[in-house]
């Protein structure tokens, strides 16, 4: 017989394990993020857990006593991509700072390539308080379904209404990336494309959604689209793709200021004059956006703001306040010499 929880009953490890059809031991180094586990065992304890919102007893303690002083910041991103890109770091400055006049510590988690549910296991072993999620995906990289068991805060609204439980704090991506397909519709652009970003990722949709509502509206073509994974290089192996199809292309709008560098350098590798044949805008304004050449036009989002929000939302929920669900954070378009 299937377990279940009775209205004011505690799940136990005892439950968990007849849901998943295992041992309590098997449960246990699950629950302690033992590697000798298969992963098919290791799904089926995850899903049961899940299914009866169980909360490891060393968890709970450690919640109720808060004696781990400890938040985990997750990425569920490569190492390479972390270190690359400087929207990562301006978001962990925000936390960590925010995070410094309290008792609480930031502990850096960069998902695993090889075990993704290696981080998994160690949220739900008791080693920290709560989490904040940056650069939340859909399908194997999400973490919305540990909100059930753990308090956890997102950078970036769920693509799936399902996995809304979290709190989260968002950038206004959708006007941030309308703003920038309206200034190159302003300045005389009539053959426009993006570079959009992942589309299991919420800025990823946003952005491209808000880049062709406008070009759209305008009365233009918004068929150019390529898509890249916010790195550098697949910005410019989009943008040699664009240059293929639609030679005449005079305006290109990157989802992040990395795949606009990488778009540039395909650029002067064509020959192609910025902004003189082609303007080019980014999203992000990050540290290298301004000494870019030429200087980038970008969407300047408030990322070390982003993170010190995310900090506080979740030390108040750690704390047993009543927290806003979500929050949105304005963007500005900051026009330089490359449109």
């Amino acid at each position: 017989m299937m377990a279940s929880v009775q209205p004011g009953q505690a799940p136990t490890l005892e439950m968990v394990a007849a849901r998943a059809g295992v041992s309590r031991a098997t449960v246990s180094r699950v629950v302690n993020g033992s590697p000798k586990v298969s992963p098919d065992v290791v799904e089926a304890v995850q899903a049961a857990i899940a299914a009866l919102n169980y909360v490891p007893n060393r968890a709970a303690r450690s919640l109720a006593s808060r004696r781990t002083q400890a938040i985990a910041l997750i990425v569920p991103e490569s190492a390479a991509r972390v270190f690359d890109d400087p929207f990562f770091a301006s978001v962990v400055q925000g936390a960590a700072l925010t995070l410094a006049g309290t008792e609480y510590t930031l502990n850096l988690l960069i998902e695993s390539e090889l075990d993704p549910d290696k981080t998994r296991r160690y949220l739900l072993g008791g080693n920290v308080d709560g989490a904040l999620v940056v650069s939340h995906h859909t399908g194997d990289h999400s973490f919305a379904h540990l909100s059930r068991s753990l308090p956890l805060v997102f950078g970036g609204r769920p693509l799936d209404p399902e996995e809304s439980s979290g709190c989260t704090v968002d950038v206004d991506n959708e006007h941030g990336a309308a703003a920038a397909a309206q200034h190159l519709v302003d300045t005389g652009r009539r053959r426009i494309a993006t570079i959009a970003g992942p589309q299991d990722m919420p800025p990823g949709v946003d952005r491209l959604h808000g880049f062709s509502s406008v070009v759209a509206g305008a009365g233009l073509a918004d068929d150019l689209v390529e898509y890249g994974d916010f790195t550098a290089a697949s910005g410019a192996a989009a943008m040699r793709k664009l240059l293929a199809r639609a030679p005449e292309l005079d305006g290109v709008f990157a989802a992040n200021d990395q795949m606009a560098m990488g778009a540039l350098s395909a650029l002067a590798e064509a020959g192609r004059s910025v902004p003189a044949d082609v303007a080019v805008v980014g999203f992000d304004d990050d540290r290298y956006a301004a000494t870019a050449m030429p200087p980038l036009t970008t969407v300047r989002q408030p990322s070390s703001q982003m993170g010190a929000e995310m900090a506080r939302k979740l030390v108040r929920l750690l704390a047993g306040e009543d927290v806003e669900a979500a929050t949105i954070l304005p963007t500005e378009l900051v026009v330089r010499q490359s449109s």
